[in-house]
């Protein structure tokens, strides 16, 4: 009866230890990944009272099995359900991430790897990627700075919000492309200015500019041609002015410079004269013409045709630089006198204007020849005198100036003068000018090639036909070539340095050439309107070679291979690196350290320190997503129910053998 009495002890015991076991899987059945165990018995020690005997054929007697008295049970093994996913808990934190598969995470406490299944983690101080309950590191593997991708070598801790990772370096474009129709009935493709089109592109320091570019047409069926403007900078400034250059060529080019030469005949005006014996013409010019700074006197644009010669006072020679003075006469409405360059206030009580003062005050104006006097561009006006009109608002005004003449010339009698040219380079561009109403400029040269007896001339007109010719295929308005043969894009080529007027030397190395695609246009009807778009970046991938500026931190992601990237507010994404994860051959024998860690084992097999790709054996990384505790509460509580009962009949045996106990020590009695 002792033997049954300590059988029973022996199975309180072993219920107890079950007990234990299925008590931390319900404490846990919240706990993050956690894994429930699972405890099983095995018998104990038996004592052997009879051996057992084999058959004996000579007497013939039969084989005894033996007798053995069993000691009790044991805890024969606590097993974990290591293999069992758990179900999959939505957290939307970014942090949060979930293992699907066998794997386990690496982290570290600076000294030694752990393992777990446990996916919280956080950013600490440091922008280390850590576990939140431990601050322990997560360990994956690092970029090679060389290739740019993920270089699989002995893990090590992940710093995720390094400085080196809040920005993005600016890139420079590269690339650019053309799309759209060019419409070859569109008025502007033939105006002096062109079809005006802009691209922006950055610099290496992430600085935007826009390139200006216009399309001409040159009266040559389905070809046209573009060429480069100017360069603005951030703030729209033409950079060949801020710069203090000459012209744009000095920035960049884009294509060659062509001259077209042709020749017409031009007939002069019908006022003009030629002399053929002295090679000269006269012609009769306006005041404007030949008065200096006529034009920016406001009292005399504002009277208009309302200006007479005073001196000289008939017809005859006048010296280049002798004076000329005119009368005019002008009335001035309420409107203009109280606007700009005037700036008077009209009192309706007493019909008087008034003049603003320095120190804010008003005055009446009743000396309206110095009122006058002190408004910009009315120091040659003399002998003014004002007449009040009708209505009183309205005043007239009139006046003398005196101007100096520009050439010497003769006048008429009759506000003209006449002026003698001589045909020498010098007077070659105020001939064309007066004579012809030819004005050289917008890339276009007039030149005269000869002048005949009556004064009529052929004049040769040399274009500067600068940029890229575009060619279209004739039967299908289809785009086939800029520059040459065979070529679907034109190169925007910057100078490295530039010289400008004043002697100094620009810097433009921070531009690089631009290769821009042009093969995406077609010469196509669209109601006489060009919908032509100059854009940055490949055609087949708009951010290839389109530069961009300096990016800031504005999201990171954990792919499903544990790949974390960054993204930039400047659209660019960038590696960071990856999560490596942990697999063993018995993951059940590793052993559990707490704080949701296991450590390897002998039985587990080791950590060979580089780890592997999740995906590389069909596992998956899912963020914002935690796994939960894989404990079923209706298995442990029917567990709960048996090993309840198991430990009342083992209190049970414990009883019975007392009272047996009992029942032999009053024997004496």
């Amino acid at each position: 009866m002792m033997r049954s009495l300590f059988s029973g002890v022996a199975g309180l015991k072993t219920h107890q230890t079950r007990m234990d076991v299925i008590g931390n899987n319900i404490a846990n059945v919240n706990t993050t990944a956690y894994k429930s165990q699972n405890m099983v018995f095995s018998d104990l020690l038996y004592q052997t009272t009879q051996s057992a005997s084999g058959a004996n054929a000579a007497t013939g007697r039969g084989g005894i099995n033996p007798r053995q008295i069993g000691l009790g049970s044991k805890t024969g093994a606590i097993s974990t359900a290591i293999a069992q996913q758990g179900s999959a808990q939505s957290t939307n934190n970014p942090w949060d991430i979930m293992i699907e598969g066998s794997s386990f995470f690496v982290v570290s406490d600076g000294s030694q790897n752990f393992f777990t299944r446990d996916g919280s983690f956080t950013v600490d101080g440091a922008g280390n990627l850590v576990m939140a309950n431990t601050g322990y590191t997560v360990m994956g593997w690092q970029v090679d700075p060389e290739t740019g991708d993920i270089r699989q070598d002995i893990v090590s801790a992940l710093k995720i919000m390094h400085p080196d990772n809040m920005n993005s370096d600016p890139e420079w474009t590269t690339k650019g492309y053309v799309s759209g129709i060019l419409d070859k009935n569109d008025t502007k493709l033939n105006s002096p200015d062109g079809l005006i089109r802009t691209m922006t592109f950055f610099d290496s320091q992430g600085y935007q500019y826009t390139a200006k570019f216009s399309f001409h047409g040159i009266g040559e069926e389905d070809r046209f041609r573009v060429q480069l403007d100017d360069i603005l900078d951030p703030d729209g400034v033409s950079l060949v002015k801020l710069y203090g250059l000459s012209n744009i060529e000095q920035i960049a080019t884009f294509g060659s410079t062509e001259n077209k030469v042709t020749t017409s005949k031009y007939t002069m005006d019908p006022n003009a004269k030629y002399d053929a014996a002295n090679n000269s013409f006269t012609i009769n010019m306006a005041m404007e013409e030949i008065l200096a700074d006529f034009n920016k006197n406001a009292m005399v644009v504002a009277a208009g045709k309302n200006i007479k010669v005073k001196t000289p006072a008939a017809a005859g020679d006048v010296a280049e630089g002798a004076d000329v003075t005119v009368t005019g006469e002008v009335t001035l409405t309420k409107a203009q006198l109280e606007a700009e360059p005037y700036n008077l206030i009209y009192n309706t009580a007493d019909s008087s204007y008034y003049k603003k003062k320095d120190d804010g005050t008003s005055e009446k104006v009743t000396d309206w020849a110095a009122a006058l006097k002190d408004m910009k561009g009315l120091d040659t006006v003399s002998n003014i005198v004002a007449t009040p009109g009708n209505p009183p608002e309205n005043i007239t005004i009139s006046f003398e100036a005196t101007f100096k003449t520009t050439k010497a010339s003769t006048y008429d009698g009759a506000s003209n003068f006449g002026v003698t040219l001589e045909n020498n380079a010098d007077n070659q561009a105020a001939i064309l000018e007066q004579v012809y109403h030819i004005k050289s400029g917008d890339g276009k040269d007039y030149t005269i090639e000869f002048v005949g007896p009556d004064g009529s001339a052929q004049i040769n007109l040399t274009e500067n036909n600068k940029g890229n010719m575009i060619v279209f295929d004739h039967e299908t308005g289809k785009f086939s070539y800029i520059g040459g043969q065979g070529q679907d894009s034109a190169m925007l080529t910057f100078n490295s340095s530039a010289s400008s007027m004043d002697g100094k030397t620009i810097d433009l190395s921070q531009f690089t050439n631009i290769d821009i695609d042009f093969s995406s246009i077609n010469n196509f009807g669209n109601g006489g309107m060009c919908t032509l778009e100059m854009l940055n970046g490949s055609k087949e991938q708009s951010t290839l070679g389109a530069g961009r500026k300096q990016g800031e931190l504005n999201g990171i992601e954990v792919g499903q291979d544990g790949r974390i990237t960054a993204y930039y507010d400047n659209g660019l994404s960038k590696l960071l690196g990856q999560i490596a994860v942990a697999e063993f051959a018995n993951p059940s024998g590793l052993a559990k350290a707490g704080n949701n860690l296991y450590s390897a084992t002998q039985n587990s097999g080791e950590f060979n320190g580089v780890g592997v790709d999740i995906t590389a054996n069909q596992g998956s990384m899912t963020s914002g997503v935690l796994e939960m505790s894989n404990v079923d509460l209706s298995s442990e509580f029917t567990t709960m129910i048996t090993t309840q009962r198991g430990f009342q009949a083992n209190s049970r045996i414990i009883t019975t053998s007392d009272t047996l106990l009992e029942e032999l020590v009053n024997l004496k009695r």
